[in-house]
């Protein structure tokens, strides 16, 4: 009988080392999966300050808020739960969904590119749309709404790149490095958000004469950058879109994911080269796939509107 006690005290310490070691590489994985979803969230980032674009500047603050609550609540409550629950009940869903979330990524890159080299387009989109008064509170609430929409999709390609990195792991391991990289891109995301749409107000301050001929100097330093810093982020943001959404597609197609591997291993020398290289030739696929998808939908309007 002691024997017996003993041995079950023997199989409960080697069931809680094992957990403890698996709990460990926890922060290894988070690492990991937040490195395979940078380029979404520098999309996430550079997509963002244009919501509170010609809002009260006191509002910003809050609606920056408003929209990371609800970000944070759709991975942590609706997304997470989706993806493990598919992950569980039809496994091989996951990467058909990757690759849809990549070509959406692939058409919104290219839609972006299009209109930068389309000033009469954005005209002629802009003399279509009725003049309609809004109050500044509805106005606000639409570019909540807009923001969260857009990054729901997003927020589903992290989750999923996310819970790709886990499959195989214990169903805690999942939960917990889903849950923390949720959390920590949430915060991460939108406390920079956060900073650059106040930098302007940051670097006014600066400029008051209380402040040292340096500080004040630094400051309209800060004023005069940042429309540029925006801007040189949008346009990261717009490529990061290509390649990731390209790259989704590519590791979805057995062919092609040879193709990126074979890339990467004739430059393996050179690592940032081959990273360079993997990024250019996703970003160009990605380009070339958004024209597609965009000619496709643009076909499926006129066919509609012809119906109506």
């Amino acid at each position: 009988m002691p024997s017996g006690f003993f041995a079950l005290l023997d199989d409960i310490s080697a069931l809680v080392k094992t957990s403890a070691a698996s709990l460990d590489d926890v922060p290894t994985q988070i690492a990991k999966t937040t490195g395979k979803v940078s380029g979404i969230v520098i999309d996430d980032t550079a997509v963002t300050p244009k919501y509170v674009v010609g809002l009260d500047p006191s509002r910003e603050l809050s609606i920056i808020y408003q929209i990371a609550k609800k970000s944070l609540i759709n991975k942590i409550l609706i997304l997470s739960p989706a993806a493990l629950l598919l992950g569980y009940f039809a496994p091989w869903a996951i990467t058909p969904i990757l690759m849809v979330g990549g070509a959406y990524l692939c058409f919104e890159g290219y839609e972006k590119v299009h209109s930068l080299f389309s000033k009469s387009h954005n005209t002629n989109t802009e003399e279509q749309e009725e003049t309609k008064v809004i109050t500044p509170e509805q106005l606000e609430k639409e570019r909540v709404n807009g923001a969260v929409r857009t990054d729901i999709i997003l927020s589903a390609e992290i989750i999923a790149i996310a819970y790709s990195q886990v499959t195989g792991q214990s169903i805690v391991n999942q939960i917990v490095v889903m849950l923390a990289v949720a959390m920590f891109i949430t915060v991460a995301v939108y406390g920079f958000v956060a900073l650059l749409v106040k930098a302007d107000d940051i670097g006014v301050s600066l400029t008051r004469d209380k402040y040292s001929p340096a500080m004040q100097k630094f400051g309209r330093g800060i004023v005069k950058f940042m429309p540029h810093f925006l801007q040189l982020l949008g346009y990261i943001g717009t490529a990061a879109m290509l390649w990731v959404g390209a790259e989704i597609i590519a590791h979805g197609i057995p062919f092609t994911s040879h193709l990126l591997h074979i890339l990467e291993e004739s430059l393996a020398k050179i690592p940032i080269l081959a990273w360079f290289a993997k990024a250019l030739a996703c970003g160009i696929a990605g380009l070339m796939l958004g024209f597609i998808i965009d000619k496709i939908v643009m076909l499926v309007r006129k066919t509609f509107r012809k119906q109506k």
